[in-house]
């Protein structure tokens, strides 16, 4: 594999940048009672004060949580949106350079080229919703600056094999970012383990889904050092909220989601098995996910139907790739037990 330095793909402003400082930046610490740095309200409310802007608390955990260098972790306060803005804004040339996006796949990537004036080129799932490495490499030209890939993909639900990654890494002269949000419902391993090896590779996690935290907008990226402090040079100054970092840090310390991950892969096992036998339904295609891609005879009256009866899931009828079905999020029991009853009482008009 050919040694890659991942600064060669960054934009040249964005290598001459000089963050914004921040009025605690040049604090190095000591007995300081008095603070008239920031301009902050002197009255004590509990939020007057600015809050960290780097996040050192709570990349203290994440990195202990995660098994990765404090220095190789950007925290966002947009949830994973953050980073894919960020990607475009330090590594794409605004109407010069490209990206490449499996396809389909999370639609932000392409909203985010959008307003970034990035072209993005869309490849194809292979048969099955296979990962289409050689498609994703042939692809690329000269101002081909990012790869994504969602693993476990949205909304096909299925994830890709590490090795099969591997190779678009490898064969990529460029960066490529593996967007892993529902990555603790897959049988795979996470991309993190390939950071040191592979400078060109970032890989992007959240809070949102297994952690039950979305509405905290927490997003996470790791990458090498040098592209982490990038992240941390072109972001705005206080990302990330005190009281949000504080909630973080409480909730990674007392709890671990693994008991309602193990019952969401139960019930994605049972939710599928019921659906899948149904008139209505031609296939419940394979997930990794904490959701299901089910096809069925009548997708609009179906999403009709349930949301009639007070169920809402998400209707990709209309997304190429995914004609004709549903994504339905994998709920607790009794809510999976609504959704099998509805769909097994609905009569096509």
């Amino acid at each position: 594999m050919k040694k890659i330095n991942p600064l060669d793909f960054v934009r040249p402003n964005i290598l001459a940048l000089e963050p914004y400082s921040t009025a605690r930046d040049e604090f190095k610490g000591g007995d300081i009672s008095v603070w008239l740095d920031a301009n902050e309200s002197p009255y004590p409310s509990g939020l007057n004060r600015y809050p960290d802007p780097h996040q050192k608390k709570l990349k203290t955990a994440v990195a202990a949580l995660k098994g990765v260098g404090e220095e190789q972790i950007f925290i966002g306060g947009a949830g994973s949106d953050e980073a894919i803005d960020l990607v475009y804004r330090i590594f794409c040339r605004p109407g010069v350079d490209n990206v490449i996006s499996i396809s389909p796949t999370y639609g932000v990537y392409e909203v985010s080229a959008e307003i970034n004036d990035i072209e993005l080129r869309k490849v194809s799932l292979g048969e099955g919703y296979s990962l289409p490495v050689d498609a994703l490499l042939a692809a690329a030209d000269a101002n081909s600056k990012v790869i994504w890939i969602c693993s476990p993909n949205n909304p096909t639900g299925n994830a890709f094999a590490p090795l099969d990654i591997l190779k678009v890494v490898e064969g990529f002269n460029g960066m490529v970012v593996v967007d892993e949000a529902y990555v603790d419902f897959s049988p795979y391993p996470s991309m993190l383990a390939f950071l040191d090896s592979h400078p060109n590779l970032i890989v992007m996690q959240t809070f949102s889904k297994a952690w039950g935290m979305a509405s905290l907008r927490m997003g996470l990226a790791f990458a090498s050092p040098e592209i982490a402090e990038l992240f941390a040079r072109v972001k705005y100054p206080y990302n990330v909220n005190g009281p949000t970092q504080e909630e973080l840090l409480r909730r990674i310390e007392l709890s671990n989601p693994s008991e309602q991950v193990a019952e969401i892969v139960s019930e994605r096992v049972r939710l599928a098995e019921a659906l899948e036998v149904m008139p209505v339904v031609h296939k419940v295609h394979p997930s990794d996910s904490n959701f299901l891609l089910v096809e069925v005879d009548d997708p609009d009256g179906l999403y009709d139907y349930l949301i009639s009866h007070g169920v809402i899931v998400r209707n990709r009828n209309r997304v190429r790739g995914c004609e004709g079905c549903l994504r339905i999020t994998v709920g607790v029991p009794a809510e999976n037990d609504r959704v099998i009853s509805l769909v097994r009482d609905y009569r096509q008009a």
